[in-house]
């Protein structure tokens, strides 16, 4: 998406050649019709994936998981990061590390909302250490869901995360990649679509 790297490069704030902010416009305040706009996209990206379910993680991700699950016409959910008293025993759990906080914590969802068999295609908005996206993933697999594939707004290359979620040969689609950063400086490189599964090799 052209105009979400545009954004970034007008008014994200780059703290460092790690760590990226764009507070101003999707994960503190919001513009909602580029949120709408990601949503869509998703939704182009993996329309041919017959998905049941989006799932996303608190709290930066909800925005963009429920713009694609407008435009898909499903519902979503998001995991919690902290259980409350109100969800019971009857959860999937994962630990997750946040490089952002610098803190582990257990990230759960309600048995009752992720069933066996669901085609889920997980939502978040930066792709980095991708700490998060594979405590995700653990969950769609205690579900006994299916994983269509992983879609992120931001995605810094220069982090593990792409292959940690590649070493699970889960599908990953990323609107604005980013090479290199530094303070006043960003490069991006291009994503490259996924093909249908009917038509991989």
């Amino acid at each position: 998406m052209k105009v979400l790297e545009q954004r970034i490069q007008a008014e994200g704030n780059i703290l460092s050649d790690r760590v990226l902010k764009v507070d101003s416009f999707l994960n503190h305040q919001v513009d909602t019709q580029l949120a709408l706009d990601i949503g869509q996209e998703f939704a182009r990206l993996f329309a041919h994936e017959q998905i049941t379910k989006v799932l996303t993680i608190e709290a930066s991700g909800i925005q963009f998981a429920m713009a694609t699950g407008i435009a898909l016409k499903v519902p979503f959910v998001y995991a919690k990061k902290k259980k409350a008293i109100t969800q019971g025993d009857r959860v999937y759990a994962a630990s997750v590390h946040s490089f952002t906080r610098g803190e582990t914590y257990q990230v759960s969802i309600v048995q009752d909302y992720l069933q066996p068999g669901e085609r889920v295609l997980i939502v978040d908005d930066f792709l980095a250490t991708g700490a998060a996206l594979v405590g995700l993933a653990d969950i769609v697999q205690q579900a006994g869901a299916h994983l269509v594939g992983v879609g992120c707004v931001i995605e810094k290359t220069f982090q593990e995360g792409r292959g940690l979620l590649e070493e699970r040969q889960i599908p990953v689609q990323s609107l604005a990649r980013i090479s290199v950063m530094s303070p006043g400086h960003v490069e991006f490189i291009e994503e490259q679509p996924l093909l249908p599964a009917t038509l991989k090799a």
